[in-house]
Protein backbone atom coordinates (compact mmCIF):
# COMPACT_ATOMS: atom_id res chain seq x y z
CA UNK A 1 0.00 0.00 0.00
CA UNK A 2 2.94 2.19 0.55
CA UNK A 3 4.25 1.93 -2.68
CA UNK A 4 1.01 2.66 -4.24
CA UNK A 5 0.87 5.53 -2.45
CA UNK A 6 4.13 6.74 -3.25
CA UNK A 7 3.53 6.91 -7.24
CA UNK A 8 -0.04 8.65 -6.48
CA UNK A 9 1.54 11.05 -4.58
CA UNK A 10 4.48 11.58 -7.72
CA UNK A 11 1.64 11.41 -10.76
CA UNK A 12 -0.22 14.31 -9.05
CA UNK A 13 2.52 16.29 -8.60
CA UNK A 14 3.52 15.68 -12.21
CA UNK A 15 0.31 16.64 -12.70
CA UNK A 16 0.25 20.16 -10.57
CA UNK A 17 3.63 20.98 -12.22
CA UNK A 18 2.00 20.24 -16.20
CA UNK A 19 -0.80 22.73 -15.04
CA UNK A 20 1.02 25.22 -13.24
CA UNK A 21 4.54 25.74 -14.52
CA UNK A 22 6.05 28.35 -11.72
CA UNK A 23 5.68 25.47 -9.38
CA UNK A 24 8.62 24.00 -11.46
CA UNK A 25 11.56 24.18 -9.80
CA UNK A 26 14.46 26.91 -10.97
CA UNK A 27 17.37 24.42 -10.80
CA UNK A 28 15.56 21.52 -12.49
CA UNK A 29 14.55 24.29 -15.90
CA UNK A 30 16.77 24.37 -18.51
CA UNK A 31 18.80 27.50 -18.90
CA UNK A 32 17.52 29.23 -22.20
CA UNK A 33 19.28 32.74 -21.44
CA UNK A 34 21.30 33.67 -24.53
CA UNK A 35 24.85 34.33 -23.84
CA UNK A 36 26.47 37.86 -23.71
CA UNK A 37 29.69 38.51 -25.19
CA UNK A 38 31.33 41.94 -26.08
CA UNK A 39 31.01 41.84 -29.50
CA UNK A 40 26.83 40.97 -28.90
CA UNK A 41 26.50 43.38 -26.50
CA UNK A 42 28.68 46.27 -28.85
CA UNK A 43 25.57 45.77 -31.84
CA UNK A 44 22.49 45.60 -29.74
CA UNK A 45 23.06 48.90 -28.02
CA UNK A 46 20.28 50.77 -28.73
CA UNK A 47 22.12 54.23 -27.49
CA UNK A 48 25.30 53.73 -30.20
CA UNK A 49 24.32 55.89 -33.43
CA UNK A 50 26.72 55.19 -36.32
CA UNK A 51 26.66 57.69 -39.60
CA UNK A 52 26.35 56.65 -43.24
CA UNK A 53 29.46 57.82 -45.41
CA UNK A 54 27.08 59.42 -47.90
CA UNK A 55 25.57 61.37 -45.18
CA UNK A 56 26.66 64.87 -45.87
CA UNK A 57 27.32 65.34 -41.77
CA UNK A 58 29.60 62.74 -41.84
CA UNK A 59 32.67 64.85 -42.88
CA UNK A 60 32.08 67.16 -40.56
CA UNK A 61 34.25 68.39 -37.73
CA UNK A 62 32.37 67.33 -33.97
CA UNK A 63 32.20 70.40 -31.96
CA UNK A 64 35.15 71.42 -29.39
CA UNK A 65 34.29 70.99 -25.78
CA UNK A 66 34.77 74.32 -24.06
CA UNK A 67 37.62 74.80 -22.35
CA UNK A 68 37.81 74.66 -18.52
CA UNK A 69 38.61 77.98 -16.81
CA UNK A 70 41.69 78.17 -14.82
CA UNK A 71 41.56 77.34 -10.95
CA UNK A 72 42.63 80.53 -9.87
CA UNK A 73 45.93 79.85 -6.92
CA UNK A 74 45.10 80.41 -3.53
CA UNK A 75 46.10 83.37 -1.65
CA UNK A 76 49.71 83.30 -0.60
CA UNK A 77 50.46 84.13 3.20
CA UNK A 78 52.28 87.01 4.44
CA UNK A 79 54.20 88.11 7.63
CA UNK A 80 52.14 90.20 10.47
CA UNK A 81 53.10 93.98 10.74
CA UNK A 82 54.28 93.37 13.72
CA UNK A 83 57.12 90.38 12.64
CA UNK A 84 60.56 90.78 13.49
CA UNK A 85 61.56 89.56 10.24
CA UNK A 86 59.57 91.93 8.15
CA UNK A 87 62.75 94.39 8.11
CA UNK A 88 64.95 91.97 5.75
CA UNK A 89 62.06 90.80 3.51
CA UNK A 90 62.69 92.27 0.17
CA UNK A 91 60.18 94.36 -1.16
CA UNK A 92 58.36 94.06 -4.33
CA UNK A 93 57.38 96.61 -6.57
CA UNK A 94 53.98 95.78 -8.37
CA UNK A 95 54.19 96.04 -12.23
CA UNK A 96 51.50 98.45 -13.39
CA UNK A 97 50.60 96.45 -16.91
CA UNK A 98 49.67 93.68 -14.40
CA UNK A 99 46.06 93.84 -13.39
CA UNK A 100 45.85 93.97 -9.89
CA UNK A 101 45.11 90.93 -7.42
CA UNK A 102 41.54 90.29 -5.82
CA UNK A 103 41.22 91.30 -2.09
CA UNK A 104 42.49 88.79 0.50
CA UNK A 105 39.03 87.85 2.78
CA UNK A 106 38.84 87.98 5.78
CA UNK A 107 39.74 85.01 8.46
CA UNK A 108 36.60 83.05 9.52
CA UNK A 109 37.24 82.46 13.15
CA UNK A 110 34.57 79.42 13.02
CA UNK A 111 37.69 77.96 10.96
CA UNK A 112 40.25 79.10 12.85
CA UNK A 113 38.75 77.96 16.15
CA UNK A 114 39.20 74.02 15.10
CA UNK A 115 42.73 74.80 15.89
CA UNK A 116 42.99 77.50 18.63
CA UNK A 117 40.52 75.94 20.17
CA UNK A 118 39.50 72.47 19.79
CA UNK A 119 38.17 71.69 23.06
CA UNK A 120 36.32 74.61 24.45
CA UNK A 121 34.32 72.35 27.40
CA UNK A 122 37.67 71.92 28.62
CA UNK A 123 38.61 75.84 28.41
CA UNK A 124 35.78 77.01 30.02
CA UNK A 125 36.67 74.63 32.66
CA UNK A 126 39.87 75.35 33.27
CA UNK A 127 39.23 78.58 33.66
CA UNK A 128 36.53 78.16 36.07
CA UNK A 129 39.44 76.77 37.82
CA UNK A 130 41.52 79.32 37.50
CA UNK A 131 38.90 81.78 38.77
CA UNK A 132 37.97 80.15 41.66
CA UNK A 133 41.75 79.93 43.06
CA UNK A 134 42.02 83.69 42.36
CA UNK A 135 39.38 84.24 44.67
CA UNK A 136 40.37 81.73 47.55
CA UNK A 137 43.46 83.29 47.21
CA UNK A 138 41.71 86.43 47.44
CA UNK A 139 43.79 87.81 44.37
CA UNK A 140 47.12 87.53 45.86
CA UNK A 141 49.89 85.81 43.55
CA UNK A 142 52.52 83.65 44.54
CA UNK A 143 56.54 84.66 44.23
CA UNK A 144 56.61 82.38 40.63
CA UNK A 145 53.32 83.53 39.68
CA UNK A 146 55.02 87.44 39.68
CA UNK A 147 58.01 86.49 38.34
CA UNK A 148 56.38 84.49 35.29
CA UNK A 149 54.63 88.35 34.63
CA UNK A 150 58.11 90.31 34.40
CA UNK A 151 60.46 87.47 33.42
CA UNK A 152 60.51 85.24 30.18
CA UNK A 153 61.90 81.79 29.97
CA UNK A 154 61.52 79.07 27.08
CA UNK A 155 61.64 75.24 27.43
CA UNK A 156 62.93 73.15 24.29
CA UNK A 157 62.90 69.51 24.26
CA UNK A 158 64.99 67.95 21.02
CA UNK A 159 63.79 65.12 19.98
CA UNK A 160 65.82 61.16 20.11
CA UNK A 161 69.52 61.03 19.18
CA UNK A 162 70.80 57.79 18.81
CA UNK A 163 73.25 57.97 21.47
CA UNK A 164 73.29 57.49 25.14
CA UNK A 165 72.94 58.95 28.55
CA UNK A 166 76.54 58.72 29.29
CA UNK A 167 78.00 60.36 26.50
CA UNK A 168 75.24 63.09 26.22
CA UNK A 169 75.12 64.08 30.12
CA UNK A 170 78.46 65.51 29.74
CA UNK A 171 77.49 67.97 26.67
CA UNK A 172 74.50 68.82 28.96
CA UNK A 173 76.95 70.09 31.82
CA UNK A 174 79.15 72.08 29.17
CA UNK A 175 76.54 74.19 28.31
CA UNK A 176 74.64 75.04 31.26
CA UNK A 177 75.00 78.10 32.45
CA UNK A 178 76.71 79.61 29.11
CA UNK A 179 74.91 82.42 26.92
CA UNK A 180 72.99 80.52 24.19
CA UNK A 181 75.70 82.01 21.48
CA UNK A 182 78.84 80.91 23.16
CA UNK A 183 77.17 77.33 24.01
CA UNK A 184 76.37 77.26 20.32
CA UNK A 185 80.60 77.77 19.59
CA UNK A 186 81.27 74.93 22.30
CA UNK A 187 79.00 72.75 20.22
CA UNK A 188 80.48 74.06 16.98
CA UNK A 189 83.54 73.00 18.20
CA UNK A 190 83.24 70.17 20.02
CA UNK A 191 84.79 66.19 19.23
CA UNK A 192 81.89 64.48 19.76
CA UNK A 193 79.52 63.29 17.23
CA UNK A 194 76.69 64.28 18.92
CA UNK A 195 77.20 67.68 19.58
CA UNK A 196 76.23 68.34 15.46
CA UNK A 197 72.61 67.49 16.77
CA UNK A 198 73.05 69.11 20.09
CA UNK A 199 74.52 72.57 18.75
CA UNK A 200 71.31 72.12 16.24
CA UNK A 201 68.90 71.62 18.85
CA UNK A 202 70.52 75.04 20.75
CA UNK A 203 69.91 77.06 17.35
CA UNK A 204 66.21 75.84 17.08
CA UNK A 205 65.83 76.80 20.57
CA UNK A 206 67.52 80.30 20.76
CA UNK A 207 65.25 81.23 17.16
CA UNK A 208 62.11 79.54 19.16
CA UNK A 209 62.37 81.77 22.50
CA UNK A 210 63.12 84.93 20.08
CA UNK A 211 59.87 84.29 18.06
CA UNK A 212 57.33 82.78 20.53
CA UNK A 213 58.57 84.22 23.66
CA UNK A 214 60.08 87.55 22.42
CA UNK A 215 63.33 87.23 23.94
CA UNK A 216 67.12 88.46 23.37
CA UNK A 217 65.31 91.82 20.87
CA UNK A 218 66.80 94.23 23.49
CA UNK A 219 65.55 97.67 24.23
CA UNK A 220 62.57 98.01 22.26
CA UNK A 221 62.54 101.25 20.89
CA UNK A 222 59.15 103.39 19.67
CA UNK A 223 59.01 104.07 15.85
CA UNK A 224 58.46 108.20 15.45
CA UNK A 225 55.23 108.05 13.70
CA UNK A 226 53.84 106.05 17.68
CA UNK A 227 56.00 109.36 19.83
CA UNK A 228 54.09 111.93 17.72
CA UNK A 229 51.15 110.56 18.49
CA UNK A 230 52.13 109.89 21.91
CA UNK A 231 54.02 113.00 22.60
CA UNK A 232 51.18 115.02 24.75
CA UNK A 233 50.53 111.97 27.10
CA UNK A 234 52.36 111.43 30.74
CA UNK A 235 52.89 108.20 30.46
CA UNK A 236 55.47 108.57 27.47
CA UNK A 237 57.17 111.44 29.22
CA UNK A 238 57.61 109.20 32.08
CA UNK A 239 58.76 106.03 30.12
CA UNK A 240 60.81 107.73 27.98
CA UNK A 241 63.75 108.34 30.47
CA UNK A 242 63.49 104.83 31.68
CA UNK A 243 64.27 103.60 28.00
CA UNK A 244 67.29 105.70 27.47
CA UNK A 245 68.67 104.78 30.78
CA UNK A 246 68.33 101.16 29.67
CA UNK A 247 69.72 101.83 26.43
CA UNK A 248 72.80 104.02 28.48
CA UNK A 249 73.49 101.01 30.57
CA UNK A 250 76.82 100.58 30.49
CA UNK A 251 76.66 96.80 32.13
CA UNK A 252 78.12 94.96 34.91
CA UNK A 253 79.88 91.84 35.92
CA UNK A 254 77.25 88.93 36.87
CA UNK A 255 78.00 85.77 39.53
CA UNK A 256 76.26 83.01 38.45
CA UNK A 257 75.33 80.23 40.97
CA UNK A 258 78.50 78.29 40.18
CA UNK A 259 80.29 81.05 41.12
CA UNK A 260 81.62 82.29 37.75
CA UNK A 261 81.85 86.05 36.47
CA UNK A 262 80.71 87.38 33.32
CA UNK A 263 80.76 90.89 32.08
CA UNK A 264 77.12 91.29 31.09
CA UNK A 265 75.58 94.58 28.96
CA UNK A 266 71.82 93.64 27.49
CA UNK A 267 69.64 92.28 30.32
CA UNK A 268 67.43 90.73 27.54
CA UNK A 269 70.23 88.46 26.12
CA UNK A 270 69.66 84.90 26.44
CA UNK A 271 71.21 82.04 28.26
CA UNK A 272 71.59 78.60 29.10
CA UNK A 273 69.42 78.14 32.64
CA UNK A 274 69.62 74.45 32.64
CA UNK A 275 69.82 71.59 30.00
CA UNK A 276 69.24 67.89 31.25
CA UNK A 277 68.97 64.64 29.17
CA UNK A 278 66.08 61.96 29.30
CA UNK A 279 65.97 58.10 28.26
CA UNK A 280 64.57 57.30 25.32
CA UNK A 281 63.52 53.50 23.99
CA UNK A 282 65.68 51.26 22.70
CA UNK A 283 66.37 50.08 19.33
CA UNK A 284 67.63 46.92 17.46
CA UNK A 285 70.28 45.92 15.92
CA UNK A 286 72.10 42.75 14.51
CA UNK A 287 75.89 42.25 14.97
CA UNK A 288 77.10 39.14 12.69
CA UNK A 289 79.84 36.69 14.49
CA UNK A 290 81.68 34.15 13.00
CA UNK A 291 81.06 30.81 12.55
CA UNK A 292 77.15 31.96 11.72
CA UNK A 293 76.42 33.54 14.92
CA UNK A 294 74.56 36.42 15.89
CA UNK A 295 74.41 38.95 18.65
CA UNK A 296 71.02 41.17 19.36
CA UNK A 297 72.20 44.90 19.97
CA UNK A 298 70.08 47.03 21.52
CA UNK A 299 70.97 51.35 20.80
CA UNK A 300 69.82 53.86 23.22
CA UNK A 301 67.87 57.14 22.10
CA UNK A 302 68.53 59.87 24.12
CA UNK A 303 66.93 63.75 24.46
CA UNK A 304 68.15 66.72 25.80
CA UNK A 305 65.91 69.46 27.28
CA UNK A 306 67.12 73.06 27.63
CA UNK A 307 65.26 76.27 29.53
CA UNK A 308 66.48 79.55 28.28
CA UNK A 309 66.45 82.56 30.20
CA UNK A 310 67.18 86.02 30.04
CA UNK A 311 69.84 87.81 31.66
CA UNK A 312 67.86 90.11 33.79
CA UNK A 313 66.86 86.89 36.15
CA UNK A 314 70.72 86.29 36.54
CA UNK A 315 71.01 89.51 37.83
CA UNK A 316 68.07 89.15 40.48
CA UNK A 317 68.76 86.01 41.52
CA UNK A 318 72.28 87.32 42.01
CA UNK A 319 71.01 90.17 44.21
CA UNK A 320 68.81 87.66 46.11
CA UNK A 321 72.38 85.63 47.07
CA UNK A 322 74.06 88.88 47.74
CA UNK A 323 71.03 89.71 50.36
CA UNK A 324 70.87 86.74 51.59
CA UNK A 325 74.34 86.29 52.53
CA UNK A 326 74.72 89.99 54.36
CA UNK A 327 71.70 88.71 56.57
CA UNK A 328 73.74 85.78 57.33
CA UNK A 329 75.04 86.48 61.39
CA UNK A 330 78.78 85.96 62.07
CA UNK A 331 79.22 82.48 63.13
CA UNK A 332 81.06 82.58 66.91
CA UNK A 333 82.62 79.40 68.41
CA UNK A 334 81.17 80.14 72.21
CA UNK A 335 78.27 83.06 71.43
CA UNK A 336 76.31 84.50 74.43
CA UNK A 337 73.20 82.84 75.13
CA UNK A 338 71.02 82.68 77.92
CA UNK A 339 71.43 80.06 80.59
CA UNK A 340 67.83 77.85 80.81
CA UNK A 341 66.75 75.18 82.44
CA UNK A 342 69.01 75.40 85.80
CA UNK A 343 68.24 76.36 89.05
CA UNK A 344 70.56 78.20 91.62
CA UNK A 345 69.87 75.58 94.17
CA UNK A 346 71.17 72.03 94.86
CA UNK A 347 68.68 69.75 95.02
CA UNK A 348 69.93 67.41 97.31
Amino acid sequence: MSAKNGLTRSATSIREIKRHPSNRLPFLLPCLYPRRTAVTDYFRSKERNFLDPSDPNFLKRKPATEPETPKTPPPRGDLAPSSIFDEGKPQEQPAAAEPTTPAVSKRDPAVLAAALDPNPVARQRWQRKMIIRDVRNRGQLTKAQRLARIERESLCKSPFFKTSIKKLYPLARQIAGKPIEEAIIQMRFSKKRVARDVKKHLEYARDEAIVKRGMGLGVVKPDESQAAENEGSNAKTKAQPNQEKKANWPGMVVEDKKGKRRFVNDTSSIYVDEAWVGRGTYGGAYDYRARGGVNFMRPPETSITVRLKEEATRIRLMDEREQKRQKKKVWVALPDRPVTAQRQYCLW
